[in-house]
């Protein structure tokens, strides 16, 4: 199902280790993505990384397309075998979640916005999906600002191997009352 907003329709696709590999680069390597942490990543680092998600049962990668071309990367994974294992308790119904804007010469308004609606959205169409799990960057300022946007709520800072990060919870209530909220206020 693709969700459809006044910046046109997102969906998404499976993520080709193979064949996305030279985009994906072009995104996780662009300065404005250093909290995605592959700056210094090679192509050959990136098809190694995807091919390995594609290969993991509990962590998988998709390309999301903006009116049908490719415009951002999400991630979904389950914490309880990735990411997350031993840094809190999961219950049933736990999804974690990633997402990166692909970068670009023409920002538009609301953009990034309407992209993290679309994978709550996505993630939600899931009936098991019950919470969406996320660990930003401590200083990930943006981010911090589009999660609480979209029903977001930081439990705790947590520390994680490659960073600090503030484990944050996002309910299928919490999304519906943020996105009520919106609406609300238009």
């Amino acid at each position: 199902m693709s969700p459809q907003t006044t910046l046109g329709s997102f969906a998404f696709r499976p993520l080709d280790p193979l064949s996305d590999a030279e985009l994906v680069h072009s995104w996780v390597t662009h300065p404005k993505a250093a909290f995605w942490l592959m700056q210094d990543a090679k192509l050959q680092d990136v098809e190694r990384e995807y091919m390995a998600i594609a290969a993991h049962p509990h962590h998988h990668a998709f390309v999301g397309l903006h009116d049908g071309e490719p415009a951002f990367l999400m991630e979904h994974y389950h914490p309880a075998h990735v990411e997350l294992v031993g840094l809190y308790e999961p219950l049933p119904g736990d999804v974690g979640m990633h997402f990166l804007v692909a970068p670009t010469d023409t920002p538009v308004h609301g953009f990034t916005r309407a992209v993290i609606t679309a994978v709550m959205e996505e993630l939600f169409a899931d009936p098991a999906t019950e919470r969406v799990v996320v660990e930003p960057d401590v200083d990930n300022k943006a981010v911090h600002a589009l999660n609480a946007a979209v029903g977001f709520e930081i439990a705790e800072r947590i520390t994680k191997p490659e960073k600090d990060a503030y484990l944050s919870f996002c309910t299928r209530e919490q999304f519906r009352t943020a996105l009520a909220g919106e609406a609300a206020a238009r």
